[in-house]
């Protein structure tokens, strides 16, 4: 019998990868349950399986209880009504599980060390390794033997996160597909990271970015994306040579799936084209990527260290006549001819998207009719906010807007020497503008400090530990 155990330890860790330390406590925690099976009591019992001679023995088990012990109750444990009932029984001087705990204080003298949540143990007669203990013993090795294989996979994967990875469609179920990655590994691309309209057969070679790796209680979950605009840079370096050797660099890129794509690349050797390696000879290697991710048409675009640049060079195939910038509110208005404004915008607006997504930039896309107009209309509008704030004639208001000037903000704090470069203005005018420009910003500032002095926060705020205390200071350093 003891051969036997040996043998099925063997047998079980060598066909399904798994330490044999894991089948012996298996074994062990089945043995344990058939010998408890044999007593009417509710017992504990632990068994020890000698690792070389395949030797078993049995102990029945005390648990050792305080009478000052505390059980934590946690509403979200699935165990909470049972540790409750055993908080309840102890709160009145009973134990939980008398056919298997003992009290402290009634052990202690016998052996001194003895300690809260240790065990008594004696010797008890095991159950024979039959037919009974065999069937135990298969269900409890099939369990341990999943949960080894969960622990490897989620070991294999938590650190692939980011790369692609490619599987067999195992089945299609509710419009989301699972993917065999072999040696036990499942993964899914959920609905939402599927390409559109893309048709997906039981069977199939799927190649996909590996977005998320999770660990739970049924096992590690691998999410996969077809739809993440980094399977598309990944693509690229597979497909790419002088990426892999860092002679070329993916930026960065911006996907409307299964439609239409931009991808931002840079060269660090001059003479190397960026573009047309991408591009690789006939479009061969654009081609590549497109069919893997569904026909989607690609743009490689040139990356720009100058934003207006990257821009201009985002929004192709369009060319772009100027552009405004505006770099407080991240904006920037491009005007193109009249008969490229479709293509500038793109169906649906779909040119225009990308290229704000891979720029990061907000883009308005206008003609160049429309872009002299707006532009004529911001000029007047800050020539008549100067006459007003600042009490100057048109001509100085002018000659502010002309020369780049388009807040109070900039007239009181940029460089003085700036505003001596300006040809028409002499030293008594630069100063009389930036004073002017001071007093306006102070007097407003000012005034919202008496705003905020008289307001009072809102009452749920006010009954906030320590926020009252907070709020009289600083009443306090106002006065």
């Amino acid at each position: 019998m003891n051969k036997e155990i040996l043998t099925v330890v063997d047998m079980v860790s060598n066909e399904k990868g798994v330490p044999k330390e894991t089948i012996f406590e298996a074994l062990e925690a089945a043995l344990a349950t058939a010998t408890m099976k044999r007593y009417p009591e509710d017992i504990d019992c632990r068994v020890e399986i000698d690792r070389t001679t395949g030797a078993y023995k049995a102990f029945r088990r005390w648990e050792v209880v305080s009478e000052d012990r505390e059980i934590v109750l946690d509403l979200q444990d699935e165990n909470y009504e049972e540790a409750k009932l055993a908080a309840d029984m102890l709160a009145v001087g009973a134990l939980p599980y008398p056919d298997s705990q003992v009290w402290l204080k009634d052990n202690i003298g016998e052996n001194p060390d003895l300690a809260d949540g240790q065990f008594i143990e004696e010797p008890l007669e095991a159950a024979e390794f039959g037919r009974i203990a065999a069937q135990t013993a298969k269900q409890v090795i099939v369990q341990k033997v999943r949960e080894a294989e969960r622990v490897q996979v989620y070991e294999a994967y938590k650190d692939r996160v980011g790369e692609l990875v490619m599987g067999v469609v195992k089945r299609v179920e509710r419009g989301n597909v699972y993917l065999d990655l072999g040696g036990s590994a499942e993964a899914v691309i959920t609905r939402e990271d599927l390409i559109p309209k893309e048709l997906v057969r039981t069977g199939d070679r799927v190649r996909g970015y590996l977005s998320e790796v999770r660990s739970e209680k049924r096992g590690p979950q691998l999410f996969i994306s077809r739809t993440d605009k980094n399977l598309l840079i990944e693509l690229f370096k597979i497909e790419v040579p002088e990426v892999g050797e860092g002679v070329i660099e993916l930026l960065e890129a911006a996907r409307d799936p299964g439609m239409r794509a931009k991808i931002a690349v840079r060269s660090k050797d001059q003479r190397i084209d960026p573009v047309g390696a991408c591009v690789g000879m006939r479009g061969s290697r654009v081609q590549a990527v497109s069919n893997e991710i569904g026909g989607e048409r690609v743009d490689i675009i040139l990356w720009d260290d100058n934003p207006a640049q990257f821009v201009m060079n985002a929004m192709s195939p369009a060319e772009v006549v100027s552009i405004l910038v505006d770099e407080d509110s991240r904006t920037m208005n491009v005007a193109v001819v009249e008969d490229q404004l479709s293509q500038a915008i793109g169906r649906n607006g779909q040119n225009v998207r990308l290229a704000s997504q891979l720029t990061g930039w907000e883009l308005n896309v206008m003609t160049e009719t429309e872009a002299e107009l707006k532009n004529e209309q911001e000029v007047v509008k800050h020539q008549k906010m100067f006459m007003t704030y600042l009490d100057v004639d048109e001509e100085v208001a002018v000659i502010l807007v002309q020369e780049g000037f388009t807040s109070v903000e900039e007239v009181a704090y940029v460089p003085e020497q700036e505003m001596h470069d300006i040809e028409e203005f002499d030293e008594t005018l630069v100063s009389e503008l930036r004073q002017r420009a001071k007093d306006l910003l102070l007097t407003r500032a000012i005034v919202n400090e008496e705003a905020i002095g008289d307001a009072r926060p809102a009452e749920d705020l006010l009954q906030m530990e320590g926020w009252m205390k907070i709020w009289h200071s600083g009443l306090q350093l106002q006065v």
